[in-house]
């Protein structure tokens, strides 16, 4: 009965919540349920013998609202996503706002045997994609013995 009188609701899962909250922020690694560190727009970077492959989900822009820059081996994509909200003339009290409006930036490091000369960008169906191509030098190449 003490502990009632004490702790008038179980304390237990507020502190376990907040834990877990303060180590996502903490961690930097995606858990093993695939909760990464987030951020708009979410990006998935994945890699072939031939190239890096950058995709970039933003739904709901064009292609002339990003800013795809590449230097010295660190790929920034940036823009500005337009608020969708309406005008304040229209006195609508907003509740809750979970769709992301305003600039963002994301910068990814690529590896060092990419080609700086040969990167193509490409927006369609609310996904950019860009490709970077690997030197030729580095590409593997099979060597027959003679």
């Amino acid at each position: 009965m003490l502990y009632r009188s004490l702790f008038p609701r179980d304390v237990f899962p507020d502190l376990d919540r907040l834990q877990h909250e303060v180590q996502s922020l903490l961690d930097g690694s995606p858990s093993i349920r695939g909760r990464g560190r987030g951020g708009y727009p979410a990006v998935n970077v994945g890699s072939t013998p031939q190239s890096v492959e950058v995709m970039v989900f933003a739904p709901g822009m064009d292609a002339n609202q990003f800013d795809v820059n590449l230097d010295r081996g660190v790929l920034t994509i940036a823009g500005e996503r337009p608020n969708a909200l309406p005008t304040s003339d229209d006195k609508i009290a907003l509740h809750s706002q979970e769709r992301f409006s305003g600039r963002f930036s994301r910068v990814i490091n690529l590896p060092d045997d990419i080609d700086p000369n040969a990167v193509t960008a490409s927006y369609r169906d609310g996904v950019l994609h860009v490709s970077v191509k690997r030197r030729e030098s580095a590409q593997p190449r099979r060597i027959t013995v003679q």
